[in-house]
């Protein structure tokens, strides 16, 4: 039978609290942090806890009739409202179905609105001014007013250089030896860089299929919408994660390593999904995005925001979310991501992974999460077809003296031993990104809360 999580965070719930606001100086909005040296093939000092708020009360880009217009793309929470990190967690059309407020769906970024038979696009949101998640209002990704459609306006709408990535482009854009979608040895990543001329900017990653798939409408989709829920492929009936991190220039160094190392589906010579420009080691970094890495090493490297960037090789036959336990010091592990066949189960102290590689230590448990809860409902938490199921894929720590919170590109499929290590996920390339927040992974916690999968296939 499936077993209950016990939250061990007591006393925390998802009240509505407000964190302390605490601004620091303009100049860091600008890169004057410098990000650390990368770590390969050994396990790095746990990320640093994530400040507060890193931008103060910055404006620009609209956020006030007299804000100047920015010069950085950064995380916005909404037009003109910058911030170092933001979260979004939408659900699903079984639990939240439509939008917040019965507000009606809009296609900013071309398309049109899609008969779906079921969407949710409801949500839920925390940022570094707030780490505590909150419920959102409208439509994720359809206006200027929640973090992903503010973020990704400021770049489709902008002047900034941009790369997009993701493996189910479903042929718009095509990539060369892929139809519809691209799998192994391709890495299971989707999401969106952009940067000025100086290298500084934003990552987003994203959980989407189909989305976003054009960087600015001077080179638009050819033959489908490029907005959340205007898309031929229904992105928005199962849960979705959204995750945004500002970048200063060292940061974007090493996200296009990562990127490189996961070997991530993209194509720089299409303008469509490619803005290649800025510091000339940027450029040659993007220039090489889109090939199939050779890798099978593990990449660790903490931004200059605290936060913990991982990079997963497609030629690291191990399991996803096990390896991500070990970089972290072999912590316990809650997890949620698209489960689905084939399966990897829940984990304990005892359980034998022999699909690993001697550059790890021992994984940590890790724990299936089935169901979730927010605002008093239950919702799935597993991969399938239908209204109540996830594609997020979202991790928090369960043992330790740090509070973890991973948002990642990879399902836990494949497994654990047996011939065919190279099996699912074990054989393709993703990112994980890991924050330091008490806050934060509380909410995920309690976000997380419910059903977790057994550690052994049920009898048949």
């Amino acid at each position: 039978m499936p077993s209950k999580l016990t939250n061990p965070n007591p006393g925390t719930s998802l009240a509505r609290t407000i964190g302390p606001i605490i601004p620091l100086a303009i100049a860091l909005a600008h890169g004057a942090l410098t990000g650390a040296a990368s770590q390969q093939n050994q396990i790095s000092s746990p990320p640093a806890p994530c400040p507060t708020a890193m931008l103060g009360v910055a404006r620009c880009g609209g956020g006030t009739p007299d804000s100047p217009p920015c010069q950085t793309p950064y995380p916005m929470l909404t037009k003109g409202h910058p911030v170092a990190w933001w979260f979004v967690f939408k659900f699903n059309a079984s639990a939240f179905p439509g939008c917040g407020s019965s507000a009606a769906r809009a296609c900013p970024f071309g398309g049109s609105i899609k008969p779906y038979t079921s969407f949710g696009q409801q949500f839920a949101y925390a940022s570094s001014e707030v780490p505590t998640l909150q419920q959102g209002d409208g439509c994720t990704g359809d206006t200027t007013s929640d973090p992903v459609g503010a973020t990704f306006d400021e770049v489709y709408n902008g002047a900034f250089h941009y790369v997009i990535w993701n493996d189910q482009f479903y042929d718009d854009p095509a990539i060369q030896g892929c139809s519809q979608e691209c799998g192994a040895p391709w890495g299971h990543s989707k999401g969106m860089v952009a940067w000025n001329d100086a290298g500084e900017g934003l990552v987003m990653q994203v959980s989407t299929p189909s989305w976003p798939a054009a960087g600015s409408p001077k080179s638009p989709r050819k033959s489908d919408g490029n907005t959340l829920g205007c898309v031929k492929d229904n992105d928005v009936q199962l849960s979705q994660h959204f995750f945004a991190l500002r970048l200063n220039k060292n940061d974007l160094v090493s996200v296009l390593q990562g990127l490189s190392n996961a070997s991530v589906v993209t194509d720089p010579g299409n303008s469509q999904i490619v803005s290649n420009g800025g510091p000339p080691d940027v450029q040659q970094l993007v220039s090489k995005l889109g090939m199939k890495s050779s890798s099978t090493t593990y990449t660790s490297t903490t931004l200059s925001t605290g936060v913990q960037l991982i990079s997963k090789p497609s030629g690291l036959y191990v399991p996803p979310w096990q390896m991500v336990s070990a970089v972290l010091g072999s912590v316990s592990l809650r997890a949620a991501t698209w489960w689905a066949t084939p399966e990897i189960y829940s984990t304990d102290a005892t359980t034998a992974v022999s699909c690993w590689s001697p550059s790890l230590p021992t994984p940590g448990p890790v724990q299936i999460a089935t169901t979730g809860t927010w605002a008093g409902k239950t919702f799935g938490l597993t991969g399938g077809l239908g209204t109540n199921f996830n594609h997020a894929k979202l991790g928090v720590s369960t043992s330790g003296e740090n509070h973890y919170a991973v948002f990642g590109d990879m399902n836990q499929q494949g497994t654990l031993s047996g011939e065919d290590c190279s099996s699912s996920q074990n054989g393709r390339g993703g990112l994980f990104y890991v924050l330091i927040d008490p806050q934060l992974s509380a909410s995920l916690t309690n976000l997380m809360t419910g059903d977790s999968a057994p550690t052994a296939p049920p009898a048949k």
